[in-house]
C-alpha cells in the first residue's frame, strides 16, 4: 500500500485524525460547559458538598467549587494543546495525500507540535503540586510531576524533524530554480 497520494495510508490516517479532531473539540466544549456549570454551582456550596468524603479526599468546603473549576481548566487547556497538535497533523497529512511533503507550512506546523508538546509538558510539572495540594497530601490519590523521558525525547524528535523537512523544502525549491 502506498504512503502518500489519495486513496494511500495518509488518506486513512487522515480520516482518522478528522475523527479524533471532532470528538476533542466536543471534549474541550463540554469541560467548558462544566467549568462554568461548576462555578456557578459554587455560589450554592450546598450542591457541590453534597459527595462528602470520596476515599482519603475530603470535598467539602468553601473551596470545592474553585479547586474543581481550575481541575477542569487545567482539563480544557490540555484538550485545546492536543486540538492544536491534531491539527497541524490534520494539515500536514493533507499534504501527504497531495504527494507534497516537503511543503514549506509544514516546519512551522511540525515547530507548532513540538512546542505544545512542551508546553503540555511543563503544565503537568506546573499542575502536579496544584493536584498535590488539592486532594491533600495524605491522599492516595497521587500525581508525579516527574520528569518524562518520553515525553522530552518526542519533543526534541519533533523538532529535528521541523529541521529535516525545512531541508527538504529548501532542496525542493532549489531544484524548481534548475532548468
Amino acid at each position: 500500500m502506498r504512503a502518500l497520494g489519495p486513496g494511500s495510508v495518509s488518506s486513512f490516517l487522515k480520516v482518522v485524525l478528522d475523527v479524533v479532531y471532532a470528538a476533542l473539540c466536543v471534549a474541550a466544549g463540554a469541560v467548558a460547559v462544566a467549568i462554568i456549570a461548576v462555578l456557578l454551582l459554587s455560589f450554592k456550596p450546598e450542591i457541590l458538598q453534597s459527595p462528602g468524603v470520596m476515599g482519603d479526599i475530603d470535598l467539602r468546603g468553601p473551596w470545592v467549587g474553585p479547586v474543581i473549576a481550575t481541575t477542569l481548566l487545567g482539563a480544557d487547556l490540555y484538550l485545546i494543546g492536543s486540538i492544536l497538535i491534531v491539527g497541524s497533523l490534520r494539515r500536514i497529512f493533507l499534504t501527504l495525500i497531495a504527494g507534497d511533503p516537503f511543503d514549506p507550512d509544514n516546519v512551522r506546523r511540525l515547530q507548532v507540535i513540538a512546542v505544545t508538546l512542551a508546553v503540555q509538558e511543563i503544565g503537568r510539572y506546573v499542575f502536579a503540586p496544584v493536584a498535590r495540594l488539592a486532594t491533600h497530601a495524605n491522599a492516595h490519590f497521587h500525581f508525579t510531576g516527574s520528569v518524562s523521558l518520553t515525553a522530552w525525547f518526542s519533543v526534541l524528535v519533533i523538532a529535528v524533524l521541523s529541521e529535516v523537512f525545512r531541508e527538504g523544502a529548501r532542496l525542493r525549491g532549489e531544484a524548481e530554480l534548475t532548468i
